[in-house]
């Protein structure tokens, strides 16, 4: 159970939301809603205890558990099993009995008993903590996470970001903990996962926050919903499914039109009037108070939600280049002795549009990070062609150095740009005023993507490598992105599960990991997007 009482939220000198209280007690299923920038991002985190409130007090009744939208979390050297079972704090045992294990095959009499003794006690607390049931328990919540056995036994240090993400999602779904609080669960997961999770959540005993961009996630599980208004920040609560939360947030914005229309007509006529009275010196005491009423009777109405302001996104124009601005020969990956693919072509010609597919885990994140020369290939390499200039957004953020600030950021994208020109860019992604030189650290998922897009923008990029573009973004946003995607004149290679964003991008090719297999694009491929 969460009880916040009275919280005022601020980012830096922003105020997100003030006197703002709710609960969320068992059974709760609560849908955190709000346009990016909003603020949902920094209350889950003042929710879970990972940032204080500016004020008022947030009581947790039970075990929170919290998944960020930032998944390098946790000591990369650990084995992803035991990432998962330090939920219920099984990874220690395990360990324990991994180790006796070795020394029970010594020569050493002596040490054959000590290990003995130890794995008989480690036994012991493996059972009082549920047992091998429990380990059985996770390893069906990884694998329906879409999380391969092979994958479970590696360091998190050689996971891409999407599944490490899947690591920590299935760690807090196997904690037991009472109250969840989730933030874009869905991100990074195939369309049989996302299924599987929303059943998980509909049959989960405690309560519950999300924020999701899923509507079907949001329609299906969500019986409570808060919306985080910037506008007037506040959070308006509605107790009601996700179908009836939109209808009745449309009813409550006519209602107020409807009331403001009526209280700023009788106003006037109180102006009016006042004004007429003013000029007899008998009667301005009498007009003076009814200036005050007309101005009291609209200053106490609940203003009118204001439209959302979306980013305006469009891609630059592509830098001239030659025929073929960026090749790759017989590419290469593995992490020890792990191979994620080997040997693979791909030719990127002027104004191509290609999108890689594969299973999570397949290699298609370390795919762009080799074209944009992020990583280095173990074997093979990477061409580039005449006139080559790369854009790359990066599905974790990795291209931002979150310890500058957002206008730092921009500038070291495009050097290029007067101070006044980089924020005339940012504006138009909605970073303004002292929004430029917030640290990109504080940013929410939703903000750092417009980050990242913006400094896209600036690039002159002629091939685009685009990891996951549309993840973290609001509905209105990501139709911004999508459009951009379709009128862009250079090329692009994409990684998604949004098959809109695939449909936006119309591909002339596909790339299927981890084979290496090049064929060119049919529909035949568009029903392996959601499952890619």
């Amino acid at each position: 159970m969460i009880t916040a009482q009275q919280l005022e939220v601020r980012a830096g000198a922003r105020l997100l939301m003030e006197n703002v209280s709710f609960r969320v007690a068992a059974g709760d299923k609560v849908g955190l809603v709000g346009r990016n920038g909003a603020g949902k991002t920094t209350m889950t985190k003042v929710l879970a205890g990972e940032a204080l409130p500016a004020s008022g007090e947030v009581v947790r009744g039970g075990e929170v558990g919290y998944l960020p939208q930032d998944p390098r979390t946790g000591d990369p050297e650990v084995i992803a099993s035991d990432r998962i079972l330090s939920a219920r704090g099984l990874d220690d045992v395990v360990r324990r009995m991994r180790r006796a294990e070795e020394e029970m095959g010594s020569d050493d009499p002596d040490v054959r008993e000590k290990a003995m003794r130890r794995y008989a006690r480690a036994d012991d607390d493996l059972h009082a903590n549920g047992g091998y049931a429990a380990q059985s328990e996770a390893a069906t919540i990884a694998s329906s996470l879409g999380i391969e056995e092979r994958i479970l036994n590696q360091p998190l240090k050689t996971l891409s970001g999407g599944q490490r993400r899947r690591i920590e999602l299935a760690r807090i779904l196997f904690s037991g903990a009472e109250t969840l609080i989730l933030d874009e669960p869905t991100n990074h997961l195939d369309a049989d996962s996302i299924v599987w999770l929303r059943e998980f959540l509909k049959n989960h005993k405690g309560g519950f926050i999300v924020i999701s961009h899923d509507n079907a996630l949001m329609e299906q599980v969500v019986n409570k919903v808060l919306h985080l208004d910037a506008n007037r920040a506040t959070i308006d609560v509605y107790n009601m499914g996700w179908k009836q939360y939109l209808t009745q947030r449309e009813t409550d914005e006519r209602r107020r039109r409807r009331e403001r229309q009526n209280a700023e007509s009788k106003a006037k006529v109180l102006t009016d009037q006042a004004n007429r009275m003013r000029a007899k010196a008998s009667k301005a005491s009498a007009a003076q108070s009814m200036l005050k009423r007309a101005d009291k009777m609209v200053a106490n109405l609940e203003s009118e939600r204001q439209q959302d302001k979306v980013a305006a996104i469009k891609f630059p124009a592509p830098a001239p280049c030659g025929k073929t601005p960026l090749m790759a020969e017989g590419l290469s990956r593995s992490y020890g002795a792990l191979e994620i693919f080997t040997g693979v072509d791909l030719a990127i010609d002027r104004g191509s549009r290609v999108v890689i597919l594969g299973l999570n885990g397949a290699g298609k994140t370390t795919m762009l990070r080799l074209l944009a020369g992020v990583d280095e290939p173990n074997s093979g390499k990477v061409l580039p062609g005449h006139g080559l200039k790369v854009g790359y957004y990066a599905q974790e953020h990795e291209t931002l150095d979150t310890e500058r600030t957002v206008l730092e950021n921009m500038q070291s994208a495009a050097p290029q740009l007067t101070d006044t020109e980089a924020r005339s860019v940012l504006g138009s992604f909605l970073f303004s005023g002292d929004d430029a030189h917030k640290p990109a650290k504080v940013l929410s998922g939703g903000e750092k993507t417009r980050l990242a897009l913006a400094s896209l923008v600036v690039s002159s990029a002629n091939v685009l490598l685009l990891d996951e573009p549309t993840n973290n973004l609001d509905p209105a946003s990501r139709q911004e992105v999508l459009a951009a995607i379709r009128t862009y004149e250079g090329a692009i290679v994409l990684v998604t599960h949004d098959e809109g964003a695939v449909h936006a991008l119309e591909p002339d090719r596909v790339l299927l990991l981890p084979d290496g297999d090049e064929d060119l694009w049919s529909d035949d491929y568009a029903e392996l997007v959601s499952l890619a």
